[in-house]
């Protein structure tokens, strides 16, 4: 006879019998309430690890975190795609008013820079030239410049420019006698050549003591002026325009006193808040739409945020319930691996995206009504969320056997991935130090630390290898001979073992994900209790389904919030 029908039986006889069979009524009573006990934790248990299809077929229980995870994959990327294309047009901006600058400010400027510096003289009229040049176009700069330009106020609230020049203190040189005099303290002088200075007689100013410049001694020649100027592009995107302000430096580096000075030309553009704004049309009315989506998006992220966090609290209580079971029943814990079952690793991801993304879309919002101007800092929470959604999808695409291997052999071979790369990482390191000390002064590639990392791993991925082999320079016959030994080590090693030896480490983790779906995974702890009701004669289908009916009669109302649905 099925398991409820003897419970129903007990309670009728214990009730019937009177006190003279208490104790053993009350001992079976304790055995039956253990069983429906265990019961009920097994089906808890079932319910929470089935898939959101499942868990609708079990209980009709629509799946609405999976609905609204694929809204938010559809809010979140158009969010993302509107944003990049208004930070587009700021970063275009910026970059042809850094080149404009470039052909307004540098004399002889050809459009392309020589290396990481704009252009470069050679003489000393050459480089009076180009700082007289340099002042002038500031000069001259409403006549001249084709953009919506005007001038700054710089650090000491002075329209103008700030010239400043470095150099030692005292000293003598006499090259053809090796004789040297110096004192190697520095000094900076500092001019400041207001417009109205500059609107008088140029030779005025040009022939200035401070202009005349010792060049053995010069460290370098510091311009620096402020400009602003309002983006008008953004107009057509149907968007408020925003106010920029140019922090422009020109500096004149003979650090080297090698005979060439190097000109470079560094540009910040900083967004400001436009103090009066008064456009007709249609850009107010566009900006509110934005607003009111961005809110939505927020709104979409937050129920996420809450229905993800509480899966979680709700897996830690079942997982407190099943300890405790397991510790009581069998007299032992269970295993690290089994309790990290209970915590979803993907609602931790979700909950990380969903925070970026309600915290981006606050910056946007601020941003778009121009409250703040934190692009970068907005780009990376929006782009970081998107990544992180997408990445979620593969949860789903887990449910199905041929798409949950990829999943698996991550997970597999992770572990066994990190250690090899912590022990590759140790030579990669050795030859990076190597490569920077030894080539440095004889190959552009490894003139600092982050370019010989950077070439080394175009090296492993079989990117630009002829061009770092010919480019060594031939000055040193035993520095030539360490290269080629220093570059045919480097590429055997990574290229042929230990590239090999990753691949081998994730495809031996394939292999063994495969043999398991073949002939079936080891059994667990949680598993095997999760199975225990298959193997016995007396958990049939309608017994299941009758202890059921008893198990929720037969719960008390403080427990209910013990009821995971997950």
């Amino acid at each position: 006879m099925a398991r409820g029908v003897e419970a129903l039986d007990l309670q009728v006889w214990s009730r019937a019998s009177g006190p003279s069979r208490g104790p053993q009524c009350r001992d079976a009573m304790a055995h039956l309430d253990s069983e429906v006990t265990e019961e009920c934790l097994r089906e808890d248990l079932k319910f929470y690890f089935m898939n959101p299809c499942e868990k609708f077929r079990a209980r009709q229980q629509i799946p609405w975190k999976m609905g609204l995870q694929i809204l938010k994959i559809v809010m979140v990327t158009t969010q993302l795609v509107r944003f990049g294309l208004s930070n587009q047009l700021v970063v275009a901006f910026k970059e042809e008013n850094t080149v404009a600058f470039k052909h307004l400010f540098l004399k002889g400027y050809s459009g392309v820079d020589e290396d990481e510096y704009s252009c470069s003289v050679y003489t000393q009229e050459d480089t009076y030239e180009s700082i007289f040049f340099a002042i002038s176009q500031f000069h001259q700069l409403r006549n001249l410049s084709l953009g919506t330009l005007g001038y700054g106020e710089n650090e000491d609230n002075r329209i103008g420019l700030k010239v400043c020049k470095q150099h030692y203190k005292k000293g003598t040189m006499f090259p053809s006698n090796e004789t040297l005099n110096i004192d190697s303290d520095i000094e900076i002088d500092c001019i400041h050549l207001d417009l109205q200075t500059l609107s008088k007689n140029p030779q005025d100013w040009k022939n200035s003591s401070f202009f005349r410049l010792a060049f053995y001694r010069l460290l370098q020649v510091e311009i620096s002026f402020h400009l602003k100027g309002i983006d008008l592009q953004t107009i057509h995107s149907r968007e408020l325009p925003d106010c920029y302000i140019f922090q422009n430096t020109i500096i004149f580096d003979n650090k080297a006193h090698s005979g060439k000075i190097k000109i470079y030309f560094d540009s910040d553009a900083n967004i400001e808040e436009c103090k009066d704004l008064n456009i007709s049309g249609s850009i107010q009315k566009n900006t509110q739409y934005v607003l009111v989506f961005d809110a939505f998006v927020i709104v979409i992220c937050l129920a996420s945020l809450i229905l993800c966090t509480r899966s979680i609290v709700l897996g830690l209580r079942l997982r407190k319930r099943f300890l405790n079971f397991f510790l009581e029943k069998y007299k032992r814990c269970v295993c690290n691996a089994d309790q990290w079952e209970f915590i979803n690793r993907w609602y931790i991801l979700v909950i990380i995206s969903d925070l970026m993304s309600i915290i981006g879309s606050i910056l946007k919002m601020e941003i778009k009504a121009k409250n703040l101007t934190n692009y970068d800092l907005c780009s990376i929470l929006l782009g970081t969320s998107t990544l992180f959604v997408w990445v979620g999808v593969i949860r789903y695409l887990g449910y199905f056997q041929a798409y949950n291997v990829l999943i698996l052999t991550m997970q597999a071979s992770l572990p066994k991935v990190l250690r090899f790369c912590a022990c590759a990482g140790m030579i990669y390191l050795g030859y990076t130090f190597c490569g920077w000390i030894v080539l440095g002064p004889y190959h552009d590639k490894f003139e600092n630390l982050n370019t010989v990392a950077e070439c080394l791993f175009s090296l492993v991925n079989g990117d630009d290898m002829y061009a770092t082999f010919a480019h060594i320079q031939q000055k040193s016959l035993l520095v030539w001979l360490f290269s080629r030994l220093y570059l045919y080590s480097f590429i055997s090693l990574f290229i042929y073992m230990i590239l090999s030896l990753f691949i081998a480490i994730i495809t031996d983790s394939y292999d063994t994900i495969k043999k398991y779906q073949q002939n079936g995974f080891p059994v667990t702890d949680l598993q095997e209790f999760l199975k225990e009701c298959g193997s016995k004669e007396k958990c049939q289908k309608e017994s299941s389904a009758f202890l059921s009916c008893i198990c929720c009669l037969r719960r008390n109302g403080s427990d209910d919030h013990l009821m995971l649905i997950n």
